[in-house]
């Protein structure tokens, strides 16, 4: 509705004008542009929306998503080298059977709260995680990954009571766009530059960067360049003895074959399911984690949801609920520390099938195949000519780096291999392109990709 349109919508009430005049009166606004003060003007819109005519039918709904859909190329369709974040793994038939059946795919946030069912399985989904990744407290997860890196961020300023943050890997761009937007209003963040050689974190100029404000340094493994840095551990000794946290972003598929970030001195890990038993579902599927070890100081400040195991009132029987309910938003509302939702719950029964089914020798089968995957499309690929893999020296899980010295940029060369049914890397810059391979890549498409690279790299 605009103020020329005071339309009224039959399933909206506050789309009466009336309405709509007494809640903004109520919270001293003059319009609903009022509220969107925060985002700056360049980011905005400042017309109306261009909508065609309304569809009156659902039978005329569906057919116009049906074409809408036939426009898009699947990674099912095409040989795809996309990853970034979104990864392309296997999903057991069961995975899906499971998470579709009416009692956990209808059951919001499991509510009603008689629904131990769900609550069980958050809570194995917990446990599981937490064998993973060696730690004590994984929490019911959050929306996605870039969530999950800016609230433990947020964690560690509460705990610390400072205020500067400091990045030292490389973080995909998107996601430190969404962390400065969630810190801003109580932090500063500073962003080291990695060492442009060998694209590792940069050591000497980290420890230039943390002093008695920082609240914690974070970073990533493998870092947005699929590197895994030999400077973790290093990383964290340099953050504990400036006084703050340590936060480590990773990759949990890789974890059947790397040493955890708890291994090296992370006092908070983070990071994304979607490796585990969630499809890439055209940018998703995605849901966030945040483990710790279970000090009351750390575990006090999760604003998201923790499920743990209780006494009923049947002597030895034991059920699943909350823990620590009034740190949450859902207890406290409007007084809570972070708000969070609950519409990624159901991907952490997921990843927690996902997990049950592989079990610690299939992660440690599925981290190996894809180290062996990318060791050898880094290989094959810099031996085309006009490609070279500029950060050949490092260990990488899944992503890596190409760099194009011929004539066509990185965007051009998507284009070519698109029209020859072939998802290339992401563009990094006009050269530059960060490529994907992982256990579901044969060497056969490996090769292809080298050989079609030969026939347009120019």
């Amino acid at each position: 509705m605009t103020p020329t349109d005071p339309t009224v919508h039959p399933y909206i009430p506050n789309s009466v004008p009336a309405v709509r005049a007494a809640m903004l009166g109520a919270l001293g606004a003059q319009g609903v542009e009022d509220f969107y003060a925060d985002i700056p003007a360049a980011l905005r819109l400042g017309r109306p929306l261009d909508l065609p005519a309304p569809l009156r039918s659902e039978a005329e709904l569906v057919r116009h998503m049906r074409q809408l859909l036939g426009r898009s190329t699947t990674t099912r369709q095409a040989l795809s080298f996309l990853g970034a974040g979104c990864y392309q793994h296997h999903v057991p038939a069961v995975v899906d059977e499971i998470v579709n059946r009416s009692e956990f795919l209808t059951a919001y946030a499991g509510e009603p709260y008689e629904d131990h069912g769900r609550f069980q399985a958050l809570w194995e989904y917990q446990s599981l995680m937490a064998e993973l990744l060696e730690t004590d407290i994984v929490n019911v997860p959050v929306y996605d990954g870039y969530q999950a890196a800016a609230t433990a961020l947020r964690m560690a300023g509460r705990i610390t009571g400072r205020r500067r943050l400091v990045v030292a890997t490389a973080v995909d761009p998107d996601k430190l766009s969404k962390i400065l937007d969630y810190v801003r209003p109580d932090h500063e963040l500073t962003v080291v530059p990695v060492d442009p050689a060998t694209g590792r974190a940069d050591l000497a100029a980290v420890r230039a960067a943390l002093d008695d404000g920082t609240a914690a340094l974070y970073a990533e493994s493998p870092s947005y360049l699929g590197i895994v840095d030999p400077a973790l551990p290093e990383l964290g000794r340099l953050a504990h003895a400036a006084g703050a946290l340590y936060v480590v972003g990773c990759n949990p598929a890789s974890l059947g074959a790397l040493t955890p970030p708890s291994g090296y001195g992370a006092d908070l890990t983070c990071g994304d399911i979607q490796p585990l038993g969630l499809p890439m579902s055209f940018g998703g599927s995605n849901a966030g984690f945040i483990a710790s070890r279970d000090e009351e100081h750390l575990v006090a400040e999760y604003p998201s949801r923790l499920f743990g195991l209780v006494p009923t009132e049947v002597p030895g029987e034991l059920g699943f609920g909350d823990v620590a309910y009034e740190r949450t938003s859902f207890a406290v509302r409007e007084q809570g520390k972070e708000w969070v939702g609950t519409a990624a719950a159901l991907h952490g029964i997921a990843a927690g099938v996902y997990l049950a089914l592989m079990g610690p020798a299939g992660m440690r089968e599925l981290a190996d195949a894809v180290l062996t995957n990318t060791a050898y499309a880094m290989q094959r690929l810099a031996g085309v000519p006009g490609v070279e893999t500029p950060y050949a020296g490092s260990v990488h899980f899944a992503d890596f780096m190409l760099r194009y010295t011929g004539a066509l940029g990185a965007a051009e060369i998507d284009e070519l291999l698109l029209a020859r049914g072939i998802f290339g890397g992401r563009p990094l810059n006009a050269t530059d392109a960060l490529y994907c391979v992982t256990e579901l890549h044969a060497k056969a498409e490996i090769d292809r990709l080298a050989e079609t690279l030969q026939e347009i790299v120019k």
